[in-house]
């Protein structure tokens, strides 16, 4: 089925639509490629005006305004001619307000005269995408400027006090019931990604959204995030489809709409998806607000972003949080790029919010007092009078405490914290008060300016400047009756663990004793929130000690390697209910990734190495007595100068993948792993049946009997390539050549397709044998392409068999005999069922 979307982004022609910074279009063509140009030409877009609601009103033009045209003669000289007459009266407030310097020195006609022309283009953009234009933006600025100079404080006559809101312990029982009411509520939410940034700050060259959140899987964060909210709509039954709005920019649009596409949005359908593009603001090089030109272009004028407080302005523009409202939505949930852990309170705080009625909900954590993090505070006039719950930033916090209730400022209390909860940009907010407000201020958002400036008398900056705006700023513009919180999970392990600093940066901030946010907890944060939750809901065994490492001079305790998807639970409710009491022991090296939404474990399942296991949605599949031991995967550190990718550098290790078992099951129907075991024939392998079955098939067809191999490890990329490049045919001719060869009893065996299927033909035709534990069905590389996340809309029809196998015998002692060539056949006929189970 064709997907159809919409994408809202920023282009040049947004005059032509009357003012807006953006162009909405409908994507009406098929998309069957798997890439796309990084850079979208807007020239073949149908543009679809009527849909675009005018967010405000074009600039007033009076006679005031356009007669006074001396001024833009004066300065442009023979060169306004080359203005057009709504050019003239933008050229004109810019004179007024003091901005010659952009047009002064500009030769006469007939030189460069693209270029002016293309500084008219971007000075019609830049007053087109700010509310009230340019002229309106440097007026701010220089209010903006004069009191950051002044040294003013913008909470001066406020006290603060701890705002009202919940803090709860991850797990707990009351966790668990807020948890319950918001899965209810999330079947009414739309979602909202700010996405703006690329990932040059962590030495990542990539859109910060497309950076595998973990190295099992190599699911990126946006992949991440899409199929967290598939799972939530899945989980709410009401036939609805969950919206998702991405704001992108300049630097990250382009990519980002290429990542959804080569990736068939992640399973969501496209028009489920609304991209938003944020434009940028002028910079500023004084305290008279002068705009400033690029060094290298004098023809451009430098620009910025202007925040992440802009996703605001572009839902009202856009009429998109109103058509959440007016589909009977309830809340729009907004969260950071790369923040894999943050579904994993979202719940909870949705169910704070039903249950307090919130206006605005603030995802916050335990903060240290002083840390450099943003806090959630109440401040209100000394009478009690005009209230406001809003975010502080640490720097600002404790003069203010200092100055009004504490002598001693930000200090921690009983608890080894600060009383003010760590704001960690992830927001709750109701759309019946949501929607009103947006209308009602167009989405603009309180405005900062933080200039760095040369020396005590401020009267110049080290670089250029601009303002900017803060999503979480938002209850500055709502009435002293509105009610806002904030939701606080004391384990921060469980919730927030953001990819935002560099190597260096990282390793920095870990000698200071400060978290390091970087690419190396982010990953190894997710394996620990699994193993956490797995023990706190389930009991599950954790190995004692935990292993210890060092990457990237970042020392830590690393948890087995648990990837928990979506799809399999999307809340600690339903982890508890697919996992058994005590039913996984994990070793301290393990692997364990589950992902599949009916995958229940009753165990014991005991994982000494790598299990994988997938099943489709309409697979159930029911895991018990189990043992997987193979060589598994290695997470090794990175020697220094050491080649590697990007992903690798900054996470400063790199994972070998030495042997995995594979459960996979794409077709719907009924599993029990390990199945009731079919009889292999006893007789010599070579009456095993040599023509190929039809593929095993059906509800509850039984595992494949497998005996363990084990593979040396090689550098993924050889392997894979390799694997590719050696048909069935291949194999068996070299089969055939081998059985002629001796071997050595601890050499494994190569098998054909063909023959383990006739083995699985065979098995079915028996009776079954008595569960036995399983062994491995070892891969020399990454995950076989059947291992990899499903995409819901390109599941293949066609089943693959789980593996399983009783024990493999003992190697025999250094020296030993061979085996005879009936019994290494046997052997290759066993394991050539694994690979007849697993090809797909």
């Amino acid at each position: 089925m064709v997907r159809r979307g919409a994408i809202l982004f920023g282009v040049g022609a947004t005059v032509a639509v009357g003012g807006l910074g953006y162009i909405a279009y409908q994507f009406r063509s098929n998309y069957r490629s798997t890439s796309i140009p990084t850079g979208e030409d807007s020239s073949n877009v149908p543009l679809e005006a009527s849909a675009l609601p005018a967010a405000r009103d074009a600039p007033t033009v009076t006679s005031t305004v356009i007669a006074p045209t001396d001024n833009v003669q004066a300065v442009l000289k023979g060169n306004a001619v080359l203005l057009k007459d709504q050019d003239r009266v933008l050229v004109s407030q810019l004179l007024d307000l003091g901005q010659a310097h952009l047009f002064e020195g500009w030769p006469d006609p007939g030189t460069d005269d693209e270029s002016k022309r293309r500084m008219l283009d971007q000075l019609r953009i830049l007053d087109a995408s700010y509310h009230g234009g340019i002229a309106a933006y440097v007026r701010n600025a220089r209010k903006l400027l004069q009191e950051s100079r002044d040294g003013i404080n913008p909470f001066e006559g406020y006290v603060p006090s701890v705002p009202t809101g919940a803090t709860l312990d991850f797990a707990s029982l009351e966790f668990m019931e807020l948890e319950g009411e918001g899965l209810r509520e999330a079947g009414h939410a739309a979602f909202v990604l700010v996405a703006g940034g690329l990932g040059e700050r962590l030495g990542y060259s990539g859109i910060k959204v497309a950076l595998p959140c973990e190295s099992a899987t190599c699911t990126p964060f946006l992949g991440l995030y899409i199929a967290s909210i598939l799972a939530l709509q899945a989980r709410a039954g009401n036939g609805r489809r969950l919206p998702l709005a991405i704001m992108t920019s300049d630097d990250t649009h382009g990519r980002t709409l290429e990542l959804l596409r080569k990736n068939n949005y992640f399973g969501m359908d496209e028009d489920q998806i609304t991209l938003l593009k944020q434009e940028k603001v002028a910079c500023l090089i004084d305290n008279a607000a002068h705009l400033a030109l690029e060094p290298t272009d004098r023809f451009s004028v430098q620009t910025k972003p202007h925040g992440h407080g802009d996703v605001h302005m572009l839902l009202a523009k856009s009429g998109l949080a109103a058509q959440w409202l007016q589909s009977g939505l309830t809340w729009v949930c907004f969260f950071q790029d790369t923040n894999a852990l943050v579904f994993r309170a979202l719940l909870a705080a949705l169910g704070v919010s039903a249950r307090n009625n919130f206006d605005m909900n603030s995802l916050a954590v335990p903060r240290k007092a002083r840390e450099a993090i943003g806090a959630i505070t109440r401040l209100t006039r000394p009478d009690g009078s005009a209230p406001l719950t809003i975010n502080v930033e640490y720097n600002q916090l404790d003069p203010l405490l200092r100055s009004t209730i504490s002598k001693e400022g930000d200090v921690n209390d009983a608890s080894g914290y600060s009383p003010f909860p760590g704001n960690i940009n992830q927001l709750v907010l109701k759309l019946s008060s949501y929607v009103p407000q947006l209308a009602a201020t167009g989405g603009v958002i309180s405005e900062f300016v933080n200039p760095k400036y040369k020396d005590s008398t401020k009267t110049t900056f080290k670089s250029s400047t601009r303002l900017e705006c803060m999503m979480q700023d938002y209850p500055k513009a709502l009435p002293s009756t509105a009610k806002v919180g904030f939701t606080t999970i004391k384990q921060v392990w469980a919730s927030y663990s953001p990819v935002k600093n560099s190597p260096a940066d990282a390793a920095a901030k870990f000698k200071e004793g400060n978290p390091t946010h970087s690419a190396t907890t982010g990953e190894l944060d997710i394996y620990k929130a699994n193993c956490l939750s797995l023990a706190e809901v389930a009991g599950v065994a954790l190995p004692s000690p935990l292993q210890t490492d060092t990457f990237n001079g970042i020392t830590t305790e690393v948890y087995p390697r648990v990837v928990l998807s979506p799809a399999f639970s999307p809340s600690l409710s339903e982890l508890k209910a697919k996992v058994a009491p005590g039913s996984i022991t994990l070793a301290p090296d393990s692997v364990l990734v589950l992902d599949g939404p009916n995958i229940t474990v009753r165990g014991p399942l005991v994982v000494r190495g790598a299990l994988v296991v997938r099943a489709v949605a309409g697979a159930t599949v029911e895991l018990g007595q189990l043992t997987v031991d193979n060589a598994g995967w290695i997470w090794e550190p990175l020697e220094e100068g050491e080649s590697a990718s990007e992903e690798d550098c900054i996470r400063g290790f790199k994972v070998v993948r030495k042997a995995t078992m594979e459960l996979v099951y794409d077709k719907p129907g009924s599993y029990v792993m390990p199945a009731p075991m079919q009889q292999l024939p006893t007789g010599d392998a070579d009456s095993v049946p040599t023509a190929e079955p039809e593929t095993v098939s059906g509800e509850g067809a039984g595992p494949a009997l497998v005996k363990e191999v084990e593979v040396s490890a090689t550098p993924v990329a050889q392997a894979m390539e390799n694997a590719e490049e050696l048909s069935a045919a291949e194999i068996d001719k070299a089969q055939a050549t081998e059985d002629d060869s001796p071997t050595e009893d601890d050499t494994p065996a190569e098998v054909s397709v063909t023959e383990g299927r006739a083995v699985l033909e065979a098995a079915a035709a028996s009776g079954p044998a008595a569960p036995t534990v399983a062994a491995t069905m070892a891969s020399s590389s990454c995950l076989s392409a059947a291992a990899k996340p499903f995409v819901p809309s390109s599941i293949s029809a066609s089943l693959v068999a789980a593996a399983a196998a009783t024990p493999a015998a003992p190697a025999a002692p250094s020296g030993s005999s061979s085996k005879s060539k009936s019994s290494k056949r046997r052997a290759k006929a066993k394991a050539a069922a694994a690979a007849a189970a697993s090809e797909s």
